[in-house]
């Protein structure tokens, strides 16, 4: 409701795009904000959707542009947004390589259309991933630290990295030894060292972007939608907490058991 709104959506259910405020059982947002759910999705999987998939495509053929053949690196690839990436670029023809920390989530990241995953945790981790794929065309990249440069490492010539989170850093303001940490693990590159290999990195906020251009929602919204019902997407939702246990489903997520989607269920 408000000036300017159309009336007529009142009633309909819809999903949020928000950098903020979704702890809660009513929230206001621009009309441009709240899309249409997509037909046959539950309110859970509509709830799991928007954020991480939007993130995943403006990542992967926004940003680096992925093409069919081309071979993709997934970070996290048992999240959130990293299950999202996985199916979204599998779908489109990519050949996909995850990492992740357990051999069940990596069990999930090759059932969502991997070619390979690998442990994060073997010290041969990406000795293995290179000898698999050969080299690196597009690294999706959530964690920094030294998995971020070890993704440089494996670029091929034009590989392009876009980095879309920070799982590694750990920032307590009360440790002055946290911040240098931080200071350390945060992804940076030399632009001498990108044009020696001729390779490229980038970053993307979804909240950002579209607090910038607002307008963009209803384009990527429709560009996205029109993917996933034409290759059958569907979201990993895990586990659902109820709102009064925020603080468990926080620890749920803290303890880096959990894969795809975690929820908060409101009323």
């Amino acid at each position: 409701t408000g000036e300017g709104v159309d009336e007529s959506r009142a009633g309909e259910p819809v999903m949020v795009g928000a950098k903020f405020g979704s702890y809660a059982e009513y929230m206001v947002v621009p009309e441009a904000n709240a899309v249409p759910l997509i037909d046959g999705f539950s309110f859970e999987e509509a709830a799991s959707f928007l954020v991480n998939y939007m993130t995943a495509w403006v990542a992967l053929f926004r940003m680096a542009r992925a093409g069919r053949g081309e071979k993709v690196l997934v970070t996290a690839a048992a999240g959130g947004v990293g299950t999202a990436a996985v199916q979204l670029a599998a779908r489109a023809g990519c050949e996909v390589y995850g990492l992740a920390g357990s051999g069940e989530k990596l069990e999930l990241i090759e059932s969502l259309g991997a070619v390979s995953a690998f442990n994060y945790r073997d010290p041969d981790c990406f000795k293995n991933l290179v000898a698999a794929a050969g080299g690196i065309d597009v690294v999706i990249e959530m964690v920094g630290g030294n998995t971020f440069r070890r993704c440089m490492d494996s670029l091929n010539p034009f590989g392009r990295v876009v980095v879309t989170g920070f799982a590694s850093l750990d920032l307590n303001k009360w440790n002055p030894f946290s911040w240098l940490r931080t200071w350390r693990d945060i992804p940076r590159a030399d632009v001498g060292q990108l044009a020696e290999k001729s390779v490229s990195v980038m970053s993307s906020h979804l909240g950002y972007l579209l607090d910038r251009e607002p307008d963009m929602m209803a384009q990527l919204y429709g560009e996205l939608k029109e993917f996933v019902t034409a290759h059958g997407v569907r979201p990993v939702v895990n586990r659902i907490f109820g709102l009064g246990d925020a603080g468990r489903a926080h620890e749920y997520i803290e303890s880096r058991k959990s894969s795809g989607k975690v929820l908060l269920k409101i009323g």
